[in-house]
């Protein structure tokens, strides 16, 4: 059976299963709530399907209506792509946008940064998800991931947003009673915090002074994959952590944590990763440009230590 489906109308499609209503659909498009009415109901007669349970207050969207939605997320994302590269990326960035990051990064920079995009450029539909877990982008649907690390899957473009040194850290009231290391040797009779980070190999640091490199085994008996858990048991005075300087910059400068062989760090990259090409979407595009500007030098930056 050929079906007889038009974009605009899994545009309108969309627009009212994201707002659950198609009086807020209608606004947003400039136009009557009727017309919406109508589009929506020729397209379930196409499909159909009933796309939405309907009351006197607001829609929901069925089952059906949640598979209905994917699949012209999809078509409509791939007509998107298709304007931007017969535009050679020049075109204004429009539609949806996914991007994913740490909750950390998420909560303090990133989502923060993503509010001014969107108020730059009104036509962008952004979603942040914060997941503290490698994604895959390709089958998740995500346009960006920001991520601390290399970009180590060869079918994504990398793109470099700001440095990201890991150092080590912890409480007056740990080394009060512990000792200071002098050594990255003395790690090994110390209690060391680990995370469980996305691209780090767990219980190996990794460090660099100048050029040398070392690579120390250290032991944990409290671990986590939230960097803000870990962070709070470092101030609770549990042990050692190797952590991002902007993440523990402010616990510094507040004497709640010590830096540990400040001489000593792992140098890592804020990256972000995506399945296309500057020249294949305005959106990508100007999303990474717009965050390399931020974290380097905006309200968010990233705040290193120094």
């Amino acid at each position: 059976m050929l079906l007889k489906i038009q974009l605009a109308d899994l545009r309108v499609y969309c627009l009212a299963a994201r707002n659950a209503s198609f009086t807020a659909a209608a606004t947003e498009l400039g136009m009557s709530p009727a017309y919406v009415s109508k589009r929506i109901a020729i397209l379930e007669r196409e499909l159909g399907v009933a796309l939405f349970h309907r009351s006197a207050r607001r829609v929901t969207v069925t089952e059906e209506g949640e598979h209905v939605y994917a699949s012209a997320q999809r078509i409509l994302d791939g007509v998107d792509q298709m304007g931007e590269a017969v535009a050679g990326g020049r075109a204004e960035p429009r539609g949806p946008l996914r991007v994913t990051t740490s909750f950390r990064l998420g909560r303090t920079h990133i989502g923060p940064i993503l509010s001014l995009l969107a108020r730059r450029h009104s036509a962008l539909e952004i979603t942040l998800d914060a997941v503290d877990r490698r994604v895959d982008l390709l089958s998740e649907n995500v346009d960006l991931d920001v991520r601390i690390g290399e970009v180590d899957e060869p079918h994504l473009v990398a793109y470099r947003l700001a440095e990201s040194p890991r150092v080590l850290c912890a409480s007056p009231a740990y080394l009060d009673t512990h000792g200071t290391p002098e050594d990255l040797a003395d790690l090994a009779r110390h209690d060391c915090l680990v995370l469980r980070d996305r691209n780090q190999a767990f219980g190996v640091w990794r460090l660099m002074r100048g050029d040398q490199a070392r690579s120390v085994k250290v032991t944990a008996r409290l671990s986590s994959n939230n960097s803000e858990i870990v962070r709070g048991w470092a101030g609770d005075g549990h042990g050692i952590l190797l952590q991002a300087g902007w993440d523990i910059s402010d616990d510094i400068r507040a004497g709640r944590l010590r830096q540990v062989l400040p001489e000593w760090s792992q140098p890592t990259s804020l990256w972000a990763a995506s399945t296309v090409r500057p020249s294949q979407s305005a959106k990508v595009r100007v999303c990474v440009q717009f965050l390399r500007e931020q974290l380097a030098s905006g309200a968010f930056a990233l705040r290193q230590l120094g």
